[in-house]
């Protein structure tokens, strides 16, 4: 079988076992990558050792991250078990799991002066988005239209992390900007729309908050999650519910939300005391 036939049975049973476009994306990306480079080898005797060599050599020269490494085995263990019905062990091969670290954020006037730095109206509408609903960037780039809920101001998430649909509101301000936007651009399918009139790309959407916050003057890198993060902050800086800001989130546990509150434990000195109101 050759390398495009393996890369189109893979992604039909994804696409089978319902994995979101995204994350078929992504693991289409990581083992189209991997043939190529083992493409004079016979891809089904390849074993753990192999994998090894390969990944040594994306630490190497593609100096990749501790995130592109996990997907890029979790696209190979997945492929050999849809593909060949491998089960192959791979977790030697995973990077170290670092503790838990704070969610980074960046303050509500940062946030406000990357809205009104940013004058080209779709990429503020991209902005506004991501930390008025509190979205991944997965979840932006397949936003369609029909997605924006305006009788019930509410904007509907499918396909997200962990195939779980949700709802999140939609802020007044933003539905003004993104009916200026529709008016403007007219997308057809997906909010926003690359050149080809398929969704943005990831990519884009990293390098529309980059430029954002540097026009702000954030002294530091600021990313489309750190705007998520910041959403929920900004929510428990404001009394919300811990649980509903999890469901806000999309998170599965309560755990993962909970992080938020070491951040925000400052705030817990502007509560007051019950008998304050009393005596």
């Amino acid at each position: 079988m050759i390398k495009s036939q393996y890369i189109n049975e893979f992604k039909e049973k994804l696409i089978l076992q319902r994995y979101a476009s995204n994350s078929i994306s992504t693991y289409v990306m990581c083992i189209n990558k991997f043939l190529t480079y083992y493409e004079s080898k016979n891809i089904r005797t390849l074993n753990t050792n192999d994998i090894k060599v390969y990944l040594t050599h994306l630490l190497k020269i593609e100096k990749i991250s501790d995130s592109y490494q996990k997907q890029m085995l979790g696209a190979i263990s997945k492929f050999y078990d849809l593909i060949f019905n491998i089960k192959l062990d791979l977790k030697p091969l995973y990077p170290k799991r670092k503790k838990n670290t704070l969610p980074k954020y960046i303050s509500k006037p940062q946030v406000k002066k990357m809205i009104d730095e940013t004058r080209n109206l779709k990429h503020r509408c991209i902005i506004m988005l991501l930390y008025s609903a509190g979205l991944r960037v997965s979840e932006l780039i397949n936003l369609k239209t029909i997605d924006i809920d305006s009788d019930s101001m509410l904007i509907n998430i499918s396909n997200s992390k962990g195939r779980k649909d949700r709802k999140v509101m939609l802020s007044e301000k933003v539905l003004t900007e993104l009916r200026m936007y529709y008016k403007e651009f007219k997308p057809k399918d997906y909010l926003f729309e690359g050149q080809n009139k398929d969704h943005y790309s990831a990519k884009s959407i990293q390098n529309v908050v980059k430029e954002a916050a540097i026009r702000a003057n954030i002294n530091r890198r600021v990313t489309p999650h750190m705007l998520r993060h910041s959403f929920a902050i900004h929510l428990l800086e404001n009394g919300t519910d811990i649980r509903y800001i999890q469901e806000l989130l999309g998170h599965n546990s309560i755990q993962t939300t909970e992080l938020y509150t070491y951040i925000t434990d400052i705030s817990k000195s502007k509560i007051k005391s019950p008998i304050d109101f009393i005596l």
